[in-house]
């Protein structure tokens, strides 16, 4: 009776065993945010500066679903600028937009026509995969015709090969685009980081253009099909646009990326009289970034207000700079 009695502890002290060491192998991939929300990784960045407040694996390599489009966004705003086209420009909707999944909240239909400036806001602030893919079909095909590139390129993926480049010249080293949506399940893996979505933010809000797009809370939409013309309300899926100064950036979620947030806030600059006379003005907008979050909208506010506390204490302390590390890298020269 007693070994029968011992024969049945010895799994419950394996198994709490393995329970234990479970938990310390799962600590060093998240961490506590807050009181209610993990993170695997995050970081919280000064925008003008780039000094990295607080980070937490922010180098490693995972998915970030639709914060690619921070990326795709950027693509077709720097074209549009340099070919001086008219956001207000009719594209196309591909058929390949029947291959990606996810959110087509407005279900859109091959041969359908939506305006680019339209796309814009139905990837940036509705998250849309179809308008993503609309809008890399539509300006990787101008890509290609200017370019005197093969006809036989699809393209599609000249525009990704552009959102790569763009990568490479922010010096977002860890990243790799393989579609213009994030969508993690059609073909190689792509992947980027919290410091290099970071970068990209800090590249993109440096345009008026992309931060009036992903600052608006909702938009009315026109898509052009065989039946007429069909409008849509799309509603910013970032649910703390407008509180404690946030006005962006973007949200992403798919199951190997978990849920992931970018968004930026700011404050009135600090305004010092300095002892010769003369007036210093700090700016203040911070970038924070989570990926794989239990609730990214937690996590993401209380990294916000634990970043300003930093900064504010850095900033008093004279901004002192023991380390170049404690800078994100940014574009090249």
């Amino acid at each position: 009776m007693m070994s029968s009695v011992a024969s049945r502890k010895v799994p419950s002290l394996c198994s709490f065993v393995f329970l234990l060491l479970t938990f310390f192998y799962m600590s060093g991939l998240q961490r506590s945010v807050g009181q209610q929300s993990t993170v695997e990784a995050y970081i919280v960045v000064d925008f003008h500066s780039k000094k990295i407040l607080s980070s937490h694996q922010g180098q490693m390599r995972r998915q970030v679903a639709s914060l690619t489009k921070i990326a795709t966004a950027m693509v077709v705003l720097d074209w549009a600028e340099l070919t001086r086209a008219d956001l207000s420009e009719l594209a196309i909707v591909p058929a390949s937009g029947n291959l990606i999944g996810g959110p087509n909240r407005m279900n859109l239909r091959p041969g359908e026509r939506i305006s680019l400036r339209d796309a814009l806001y139905c990837a940036l602030i509705g998250s849309d995969n179809w308008a993503a893919e609309t809008l890399a079909n539509h300006v990787g095909r101008d890509l290609l015709v200017r370019g005197n590139v093969d006809a036989g390129t699809v393209p599609v993926e000249e525009f990704v090969n552009q959102m790569n480049a763009l990568a490479e010249r922010q010096g977002a080293k860890d990243s790799l685009f393989t579609n213009p949506h994030g969508m993690d399940h059609l073909e190689k893996l792509p992947h980027s980081s919290a410091a290099d979505i970071a970068r990209l933010a800090i590249y993109a809000l440096g345009k008026p253009s992309f931060t009036f797009f992903c600052s608006q809370k909702e938009r009315k939409v026109a898509v052009h099909g065989q039946e007429g013309v069909r409008h849509f309300m799309i509603k910013n899926t970032n649910k703390l646009l407008g509180k404690d100064g946030i006005d962006g950036i973007k949200t992403g979620l798919t199951r190997r990326a978990g849920p992931c947030l970018a968004i930026s806030a700011d404050r009135k600059p600090i305004v010092e009289e300095l002892p010769d006379g003369r007036t210093r003005v700090t700016p203040r907008r911070l970038i924070v970034v989570v990926l794989g979050a239990s609730d990214r909208f937690a996590a993401a506010r209380s990294l916000l207000i634990g970043g300003w506390e930093k900064f504010d204490a850095w900033n008093s302390g004279g901004r002192l700079v023991l380390n170049p590390s404690e800078f994100l890298s940014g574009a090249k020269e």
